[in-house]
């Protein structure tokens, strides 16, 4: 039978590439990771690494078992934490993952809400991007996992169950100085002539994913000069006149004051928040009671936004 613990040496080595990184983060020597390794392998009755000068591969056996790693890691975290929930133990605990912008602002309001209702359970926050979120939660390192949706998928990942938070509406960054800025609102097709700064340069960063595919609807390819996921910096190469950019409502709680921001006449193009869970894991009390207040700070936010519109 393998052994679990022999498991997560293995997935740990995938995830590092070599053997002396995997030990660092394992607080294992690398002869310790390097036995582990081979036990594994003796139990499997295969070769699950490829051992060469270059550092480490997983084979296509290895690559197989890290798969089902994942998968039985992740529902040994589901037990213990349903048996922590049954016996009480530390009023159990919760683990959740957010990207940046949510981390500043949803997840303040919703943990501070929730730690004032279950002040027994232990709460902790890691900061991570959509898709450290998700990797998490197959992993089975985290319970919640804050996420970002296009509005374009055409099919969702079935281990992942989603709960709706809120759209996350973008708006216009322009230099100070800019022609534009003297209007209060703009078409996507006013820009059609700038450059841009936007998300990160991959087809899988939803920021970018939604920004292209606006562009793309009014009429043309928009010229990207820089690439980044930190808005603050976004911001900073805006003002500094190298272009222009699509920031969502999320982002606009630390804003400089030699950039504006310009609602879009049309339906903006907005990003989905939603609350990614594991599909079929234990849901404890918990977590069940972290969703649903999620879901009303989500509805806060949301009515805030449409007040603060109709406002102005």
């Amino acid at each position: 039978m393998l052994d679990v613990k022999r498991l997560r040496v293995l997935r740990e080595v995938a995830a590092q590439g070599s053997f002396s990184a995997a030990a660092e983060a394992l607080a294992y020597t690398q002869s310790a990771v390097s036995q582990q390794i081979a036990t594994l392998e003796r139990e499997a009755g295969t070769v699950l690494v490829d051992r060469s000068a270059r550092g480490v591969k997983l084979t296509d056996a290895g690559e197989a078992l890290v798969r089902h790693a994942d998968a039985v890691l992740a529902r040994l975290a589901d037990a213990e934490a349903e048996l922590e929930a049954i016996n009480g133990l530390r009023g159990g605990r919760l683990r959740i993952v957010a990207f940046p912008t949510a981390g500043a602002t949803l997840a303040p309001r919703a943990i501070a809400e929730f730690r004032e209702r279950h002040p027994g359970v232990e709460l902790t926050l890691v900061p991570g991007e959509p898709e450290d979120g998700l990797a998490a939660l197959k992993a089975g390192e985290t319970d919640i996992a804050l996420l970002i949706e296009t509005g374009f998928e055409t099919s969702y990942d079935p281990a992942i169950e989603r709960t709706p938070l809120l759209e996350d509406p973008m708006y216009v960054l322009l230099p100070a100085g800019h022609p534009l800025a003297e209007r209060r609102r703009l078409r996507i097709e006013d820009l059609c002539d700038e450059s841009w700064i936007i998300g990160a340069a991959t087809t899988t960063c939803p920021d970018s994913v939604i920004l292209l595919r606006a562009c793309a609807g009014a009429g043309f390819e928009p010229r990207v000069v820089f690439n980044s996921d930190d808005y603050l910096a976004i911001q900073g190469f805006v003002a500094a006149g190298m272009g222009v950019s699509l920031i969502p409502d999320l982002a606009l709680l630390a804003l400089r004051d030699d950039v504006v921001v310009r609602a879009l006449r049309t339906r903006p193009p907005a990003r989905h928040i939603v609350a990614g869970t594991l599909a079929g894991g234990y849901c404890s009390p918990a977590k069940e009671a972290m969703l649903e207040i999620l879901q009303d700070v989500g509805r806060e936010f949301e009515a805030k936004r449409q007040t603060l519109a109709l406002a102005v």
